[in-house]
């Protein structure tokens, strides 16, 4: 199973990529994560991204869709993985599924997980009074998802032109949200 999970900031996708990696026993592939990783081990992506990033630049689509090419190449991900972070403009969307046909490895389905952008902002906010961060606020949230909405909107359509899009309802308890995840992703259910 090849998964791309979409969804906003606030929306849950990292709490269900946690729970789709246990069950479907393929690996959760976060681009941050992944980005991090590669820095820390001074590989020559990591040591290109790591100079971009001094810069306060941020890390270009070939740096990161060479992370993701070598990622892929690993045996852990020959049954599947849960992409998480990637792509979140047209370019990249159109870059991974050019890289996956590469490697001949057929994408599944796109999962846009769901939820009103009020009851991100209070999840969020619950969050950061749990966490004591400081950057959750309403304010700074309502721009996050409002800049989430212009860079996904394109990516949610080109997943839906070719039919490898499903829409989840992110709003329920853990268990709720990760059954109707499963369900959607069954062989057989109908996707677009």
């Amino acid at each position: 199973m090849r998964l791309v999970l979409l969804g906003a900031p606030g929306s849950g996708k990292g709490t269900q990529a946690a729970r789709l990696k246990e069950h479907l026993q393929v690996p959760h592939i976060s681009t941050g994560d992944l980005l991090r990783a590669e820095v820390a081990a001074g590989s020559p992506l990591g040591l290109q991204a790591k100079e971009v990033m001094a810069r306060g630049d941020l890390v270009s689509d070939d740096i990161l869709l060479g992370m993701l090419r070598d990622r892929f190449s690993r045996d852990d991900t020959r049954a599947g993985f849960i992409l998480d972070g990637y792509p979140r403009n047209l370019a990249q969307a159109a870059a991974l599924d050019k890289l996956l046909a590469e490697l001949g490895q057929a994408f599944d389905a796109a999962v846009q997980l769901t939820v009103d952008n009020e009851q991100i902002i209070e999840r969020l906010a619950g969050r950061a009074k749990a966490e004591g961060r400081a950057d959750d606020t309403p304010e700074s949230v309502r721009h996050r998802l409002n800049v989430y909405d212009q860079q996904t909107a394109p990516v949610i359509d080109f997943y839906r032109q070719h039919g490898q899009l499903t829409v989840v309802d992110g709003v329920g308890s853990l268990d709720e949200v990760f059954t109707r995840i499963l369900e959607a992703i069954q062989p057989g259910h109908e996707v677009g």
